[in-house]
């Protein structure tokens, strides 16, 4: 059979939607008086005529077989009375759906993991409390443990600072002098200066944890409240 087809590129390069819609309607026609009478009734699938699009989605041209230059563009099978038979996506646009949609899976998984999360979360407050108060106490215990260790590293990175300071004042008095600084005492103010930015950084992320355990205990007991149905106990009686 020979091959039919009609190239449209050139009468679709301007012009409306509805525009380019109807040209390739009128072009179904056109080429279906080209295709013989007799075909269409030889074999299924025979005397179908399809279109196919450009990547911005315009009708190029119209035929019985895609050219293979557009195997892999977006095309519309229609029958000789112009009616749409089927369509089909275009490889890239067909890429660009599966990736969106493993996209969407992926989320709605990551929701799903959460929301579980949540609920045991939530199972656990509600088992290991039985009131607001419970909450408080038991950040008030955290609170002062970590104001325990805080005093404690405060105190190790006092007497760290002394030792450097002293250290560096020897070092600077070596310095000025003739003989210049030891290396004895080079490698012992290596040693306070490292000492002394320990303790400042234990110091640093124990504040840190304290800010933590605060935050972690108010929102408990916001979330308390929220399962309970209750306001919380500050608010009690105002209006």
């Amino acid at each position: 059979m020979m091959r039919t087809s009609l190239d449209v590129s050139r009468m679709t390069r301007s012009g409306p939607d509805g525009y380019t819609a109807a040209l390739a309607a009128a072009l179904v026609v056109a080429v279906a008086t080209f295709l013989p009478a007799t075909a269409s009734h030889a074999q299924e699938g025979k005397g179908r005529i399809v279109c196919w699009k450009d990547k911005s989605g315009k009708v190029v041209g119209c035929g019985d077989k895609v050219p293979p230059e557009y195997q892999n563009s977006a095309t519309r099978e229609m029958d000789q009375r112009g009616v749409t038979r089927g369509t089909t996506e275009s490889t890239e646009d067909a890429a660009k759906r599966r990736a969106q949609e493993q996209q969407t899976a992926a989320q709605k998984e990551a929701e799903s993991k959460k929301a579980a999360e949540q609920k045991r979360q939530d199972t656990a407050l509600i088992n290991t409390y039985t009131s607001e108060k419970e909450i408080d106490q038991k950040r008030d215990r955290d609170l002062q443990q970590a104001d325990i260790q805080m005093g404690q590293m405060k105190t190790s990175l006092k007497n760290a600072t002394d030792r450097y300071n002293d250290v560096k004042t020897r070092s600077d008095a070596a310095a000025k002098d003739k003989k210049g600084v030891s290396d004895a005492l080079k490698e012992e103010l290596a040693k306070t200066t490292s000492e002394k930015q320990r303790f400042e950084q234990m110091v640093t992320a124990k504040e840190k944890e304290r800010e933590d355990i605060t935050k972690r205990y108010a929102d408990q007991k916001k979330r308390y409240l929220e399962l309970k149905g209750e306001a919380p106990a500050q608010q009690a009686g105002t209006k």
